[in-house]
């Protein structure tokens, strides 16, 4: 029995597998949609539909350096336990080498992009129906650049950072850069310098301590340009603390800022070290965390016994 790929993507709806398991299916039963369906089942394929909608807020963030070409990824799992199987982390190598050699341009552009002889997306519903977990590949990010582009992994995967430089591409260089990305998994800055900072962000910020300032009683008696001066440093300081340049460098012995740690090793090595970008990723940020209902678990089992 012929089929189309009409008859493949309504098999693909029916299951939730990918399309080249769904060909595959249909391939073997001539045809027949109903002993795909069963095919599909059988080899634990149709289960990932299941999964899909089952919250997956742990995983992990791998990084991949080829040269000038720097990318970072996360992928969830629903478990911490998953996330430490050898499996899945080869799974998420994988994924980060496709990103750095064809440059997709979104999440479903990499689910379309080849890998190991299929899809990243027909890879992804093998593992969940392997492994037993819904997964999901949240997000990437790709430097290609040429300067220096360097990578730091915090707590086997809890932290995934990039540091993209203007700089001769030497041993010294990459460690300054790299202890530049330890800095920026440690501390978390949102900008570069205080030059990128959005005008927008600042007069947010300016609001926020002007309520504060007026709401405290020892500054109710004191004039406006006095209450703006105390604004202007109190920003100046919090801005400091956002931005990168800024920020007093974690490991420096006498309280520099990244940037002064910066020049210093620019003098060393005879040649500037412009940071022009990092990126930071970290797992799970911002989604849903799964919570255990143990109260009514035990009465689950309790209604069992």
């Amino acid at each position: 029995m012929a089929f189309t790929a009409s008859d493949v993507k309504e098999l693909r709806e029916m299951t939730g597998c990918g399309m080249m398991d769904c060909k595959k299916a249909l391939t073997e039963t001539d045809g027949d949609k109903d002993k795909a369906v069963e095919l599909l089942r059988e080899k634990g394929l149709a289960t990932a539909a299941k999964k899909s909608g089952r919250i997956a807020s742990e995983g992990i963030v791998k990084s991949y350096i080829d040269g000038g070409v720097g990318v970072v990824v996360e992928v969830n799992s629903e478990t911490d336990f998953v996330a430490k199987n050898a499996d899945f982390q080869d799974f998420v190598a994988d994924i980060a080498k496709t990103v750095a050699v064809a440059a997709p341009a979104d999440v479903e552009a990499l689910k379309a992009a080849e890998c190991n002889g299929t899809t990243v997306g027909e890879l992804l519903t093998e593992k969940i129906a392997k492994i037993g977990e819904n997964m999901n590949i949240r997000r990437f990010a790709r430097i290609d650049t040429t300067g220096v582009v360097v990578d730091y992994i915090h707590a086997a995967g809890k932290i995934g950072v990039l540091v993209e430089a203007d700089a001769p591409a030497t041993d010294d260089v990459k460690e300054a850069l790299r202890n530049v990305a330890m800095q920026v998994a440690a501390l978390n800055p949102k900008y570069l310098s205080s030059d990128d900072v959005p005008a927008e962000y600042k007069e947010h910020e300016k609001e926020i301590l002007i309520a504060q300032l007026k709401n405290d009683p020892k500054n109710a008696s004191k004039p406006d340009e006095i209450i703006e001066k105390m604004i202007g440093g109190r920003l100046a300081k919090e801005l400091k603390e956002v931005c990168l340049l800024e920020q007093l460098y974690v490991k420096a012995e006498n309280k520099e800022s990244v940037g002064k740690y910066l020049e210093m090793v620019s003098a060393k090595v005879g040649s500037p070290i412009t940071v022009k970008s990092f990126v930071r990723f970290e797992t799970g940020e911002g989604l849903e965390k799964k919570e255990d209902d143990f109260a009514a678990e035990v009465a689950a089992m309790a209604g069992k016994n």
